[in-house]
């Protein structure tokens, strides 16, 4: 038995306690991002199983699309991280849970859980984490308040890199509650065939690549961990290799620090590639971007608890290049793990310009069979281990455990 939100999507419905179950999610912001977009993602999983899925936060772009799914946007000032206004938090979460009749909590960053587990604790009613970052702080203080993530009735990590994370740093906290669940991919979405020439076309023209040449994409908000340096540093080696007939696409927001944007501007004009790096800002259209692209680059330079990016293009069939740092090597299948002709993308190390090139360069320089051939590996690949239909089954699995007990 299954329940269904739109063609294409289904979600299993057979959790019998989470029937008319009242569930609240927790997180600051709405806005473009893994932790926002998997809230939205079970919000309509809980839906389509028959539940009330309840969001507090304090608004985004995200939450239209939250209400169209089905899910209930409650007004929060959930990002707040003062602690006067956090024990007040606390009582305003618990007369929401009173009021709407919630069941179980479920939290999805550091300073709303710690609202959260104050009003779950007091209501005695579940209360669950997910652990989504590769959080920073080696000082007791802040290792106490990253803490907060792994004291969940049941912790779930996105990864198998974060779930070691919890356990080295958290251990006392955490238990043996940890559970692994990947971050799901809407296969529906993230479908060749569901993007169509028309939208990767308009795309490319408002990157303003020209038809011959080849999208080298990085997709990620402009910060320096993701690796944006190294890529311009990268494509600079390729030039001087004389390869050429191919754009840099940098897709992000620079979420206000316009230090680093005027950074990555002078290293582009110092490299002599001011026709070939392009800094588009936020894309809306994630699935027409990686399909524009001939290869997408994830070159962190610091561990990603997971790696969307990875896992999406090759939803796609677009070949992957990564840092073999943190969680993004479990969504890759390279060598030596695997037969050269089984790779799904290339793992290179980090900080590395010349690795990077070099398996830029072997990516673009494909032929048509080589590239069909790991698009095809690289798509079951995702569809065994990285749907959005597992993803959200497991978490609702838990929930219902939890009902139960």
């Amino acid at each position: 038995m299954s329940g269904e939100t739109r063609p294409g999507r289904t979600f299993p419905a057979e959790v019998g306690p989470l029937a008319g179950a009242c569930i609240l999610q927790i997180i600051p912001e709405l806005e473009a991002g893994g932790a926002e977009r998997t809230a939205v993602d079970v919000a309509a999983g809980l839906a389509a199983a028959g539940a009330r899925p309840l969001v507090a936060t304090e608004g985004g772009r995200l939450v239209g699309e939250l209400q169209a799914k089905g899910g209930i946007w409650v007004p929060f000032p959930a990002a707040s991280k003062n602690p006067l206004a956090m024990a007040l938090n606390v009582r305003r979460l618990m007369a929401v849970c009173r009021r709407e009749g919630v069941k179980l909590i479920h939290a999805r960053s550091r300073a709303p859980a710690w609202v959260a587990l104050g009003a779950a604790r007091r209501l005695r009613i579940p209360f669950v984490t997910t652990y989504h970052g590769s959080y920073s702080g080696r000082t007791g203080v802040k290792v106490l308040y990253n803490s907060v993530m792994a004291r969940g009735d049941a912790v779930i990590a996105n990864s198998h890199y974060t779930a070691e994370r919890i356990r080295s740093l958290h251990a006392e906290q955490a238990g043996d509650r940890v559970a692994v669940i990947h971050r799901g991919t809407d296969l529906a979405s993230f479908n060749p065939v569901a993007v169509g020439a028309p939208r990767v076309e308009a795309l490319r023209r408002a990157w303003g690549v020209a038809p011959h040449e080849r999208v080298i994409l990085l997709a990620a908000r402009l910060t320096a961990w993701k690796g944006q340096r190294v890529l311009i540093e990268a494509a600079a080696l390729m030039r001087a290799r004389g390869i050429g007939d191919f754009a840099v696409v940098l897709a992000g927001d620079p979420q206000g620090r316009t230090g680093y944007e005027r950074e990555l501007d002078a290293l582009v004009e110092a490299r002599g590639l001011g026709g070939v790096v392009r800094r588009v800002g936020h894309c809306l259209d994630m699935p027409a971007a990686f399909r524009a692209a001939s290869v997408v680059a994830v070159p962190s330079v610091e561990p990603e608890a997971f790696g969307r990016s990875a896992v999406e293009a090759q939803a796609l069939g677009t070949p992957v290049v990564v840092s073999d740092l943190g969680a993004v090597p479990e969504t890759v299948l390279s060598p030596p793990d695997v037969a050269p002709g089984q790779r799904t993308g290339w793992r290179v190390a980090p900080g590395d310009p010349a690795a990077l090139a070099d398996a830029l360069a072997e990516a673009i320089s494909l032929g048509a069979s080589a590239r069909d051939a790991m698009a095809r590996r690289a798509r079951a690949h995702v569809e065994a281990h990285f749907s959005l239909e597992r993803m959200v089954a497991d978490t609702l699995a838990i929930y219902a455990r939890l009902l139960q007990a």
